[in-house]
């Protein structure tokens, strides 16, 4: 089985957010990541189309510029229109991770856009299925899910550092969770 993960990345955190989400698919026994960045899907005839239209999840992935996705990803969002007159994508389970410099951002946005999306194509929505983190005087940054989502897995990343530091460990490891929680799902929704 396999979950295709679809993303934009500006400056390289979201990525880096993106390869945890893969890196927990990948450690669910019998299920295995594509990572498709945007820029792949800009023609329709690319092959990379394939392997989402193939993939029995996919997860969708963009910083949060400006209050909801890239502009990049919104432009990936109105190519699948052929795909949804089709329905080419119902009954895939679907996904999303964000990254945004401040600590809210307004993430929440773009994964109700996300989810929008995989409605909209009559897709199964897969939350992240973790206790938020960091909400009382013991927690910490450093907890799972420290951003406290629910919908999907949420990062931060402070604007004047690099990919290389940020997003923070805790942030990708809760897009690991998010990952394997996929996998699960398409493992038990595809159980023969």
């Amino acid at each position: 089985m396999r979950v295709a993960i679809a993303y934009h990345s500006g400056y390289g955190h979201t990525e880096r957010q993106a390869q945890a989400v893969a890196d927990g698919v990948n450690g669910i026994e019998g299920v295995e990541a594509d990572l498709v960045p945007v820029e792949d899907l800009v023609d329709e005839e690319s092959p990379a189309w394939d392997l989402l239209d193939q993939a029995g999840a996919i997860i969708f992935g963009s910083p949060t510029y400006m209050g909801s996705a890239s502009a990049q990803f919104k432009g990936f969002m109105d190519a699948t229109s052929g795909r949804w007159m089709d329905q080419r994508w119902a009954f895939k389970m679907a996904a999303g991770f964000t990254n945004s410099g401040s600590q809210n951002g307004d993430k929440q946005n773009t994964l109700v856009q996300f989810c929008t999306l995989a409605a909209q194509h009559g897709m199964v929505w897969v939350n992240l299925n973790l206790m938020p983190g960091n909400n009382h005087s013991g927690g910490s940054k450093d907890d799972l899910n420290q951003m406290g989502a629910s919908l999907g897995a949420m990062a931060q990343s402070n604007v004047d550092v690099g990919a290389d530091i940020a997003p923070g460990k805790s942030d990708l490891d809760t897009a690991g969770a998010l990952g394997a929680n996929v996998a699960n799902a398409v493992l038990r929704w595809n159980k023969s």
